[in-house]
């Protein structure tokens, strides 16, 4: 590592940690901070759920970004696999949306359309088709309020430990310098640049300085005096057992979704609850998220409730990332505010934002994605 690196990373979740492996593979020396555990906060507690679309060069910015990130991620796990020997559990798995009232089901009717005219595989569900295609959904419309369901193929997975294991080590790979238990407290500028990072392991310098801290990233980016509206969301998530999972698919209903793996496991999520940083599992989120799935399937009460915890979504008010250059600072970067979707765009996020700081032209217009 040189002495002073190109790149100087403040978050070491998975827009961090993709940004850097991206930026190290085109020949820059990073190093990723972490006041905490390197990928333990929302990126290690997610589900790993990647929604169907298609990359359109045409598309709008959002649109572009999720079908890039998507495209990525079947190439991403590939290669991550060749050059750590870590599978992340990439697999296209198929997803079932429910809607429990009219007006969502005529928004995933809607949906459902724009998925066949993106060229994916999806169908409308009648409750006949739905009770095939997943016997354990077998008289869920009997127990459930439910109007509607979809069915896409491309849906997809990746179990983020998996993937964040993977990441790292790759990035160990490429020389990036990983820095867990090294807190931000400051920052010192010099006319339009930030000069040094002052943090619990002294002052640092760097080309660049990316804020890519999640739910913490409107700390760190106040202190630049750039305000963000990025707050944490606590979710709770819970982990089943079932010895061998009674689903095939992804099903998802509003918040709420099952997400089963290859060995018999099946992630049951997840509560959105606006309680600053409170950490903690409440007997009352439980209650929602066993209810729900049992609601859904009674084969879900048999299973053994193998663990629950919580992860701090970095909402922002439009539920969309900040991406680009913070105001007034030459070298000063951000990338944070995924909320729900930082697993699903931390591909994408992270090939745009490595051109970007790079000086190479982003291929999509990011003033959709710029901070106030």
């Amino acid at each position: 590592m040189a002495l002073f690196p190109d790149t100087l990373i403040l978050g070491g979740g998975i827009i961090g940690l993709s940004l850097a492996y991206e930026l190290a593979g085109r020949g820059q020396q990073v190093r990723v901070l972490d006041r905490g555990q390197i990928g333990r906060e929302a990126s290690w507690t997610g589900a790993g759920m990647l929604p169907a679309c298609k990359f359109r060069t045409r598309a709008e910015p959002r649109d572009w970004l999720g079908g890039y990130s998507s495209q990525l991620h079947a190439e991403w796990a590939e290669r991550l696999r060749e050059e750590t020997g870590i599978d992340n559990g990439y697999r296209q798995c198929g997803g079932i949306y429910l809607a429990s009232d009219h007006a969502t089901a005529n928004e995933l009717l809607s949906t459902c359309d724009g998925w066949r005219r993106e060229g994916l595989n999806a169908k409308w569900l009648h409750a006949s088709d739905l009770e095939k295609d997943e016997p354990a959904l077998a008289g869920v419309y009997d127990r459930y309020p439910l109007t509607g369901a979809a069915f896409v193929a491309e849906e997809s997975q990746i179990r983020n430990p998996r993937h964040l294991r993977a990441l790292v080590a790759a990035c160990q790979r490429l020389g990036v310098e990983v820095s867990p238990g090294v807190e931000v407290f400051d920052f010192e500028t010099a006319g339009q640049r930030v000069a040094k990072v002052r943090t619990s392991a002294g002052d640092l310098e760097s080309g660049s300085v990316v804020i890519a801290a999640g739910a913490w990233s409107a700390a760190l980016a106040a202190r630049l005096n750039v305000h963000l509206d990025i707050k944490p969301i606590r979710g709770q998530i819970a982990l089943l057992d079932c010895g061998r999972s009674p689903l095939k698919r992804i099903v998802i209903l509003g918040s709420h979704y099952l997400v089963p793996r290859d060995d018999g496991r099946v992630l049951v999520g997840s509560t959105q609850e606006d309680v600053g940083f409170e950490r903690g599992e409440t007997v009352g989120a439980l209650i929602e998220l066993m209810t729900f799935a049992t609601r859904l399937s009674p084969a879900f009460k048999a299973a053994k409730l193998e663990r629950s915890w919580h992860g701090f979504r970095p909402a922002s008010a439009t539920n969309w990332p900040y991406l680009g250059r913070l105001p007034n600072l030459s070298n000063g970067y951000i990338a944070a505010g995924h909320h729900r979707q930082g697993l699903w765009l931390s591909t994408g996020t992270a090939v745009i934002m490595s051109r970007l700081v790079r000086g190479e032209a982003t291929g999509v217009d990011l003033s959709s994605f710029s901070p106030p």
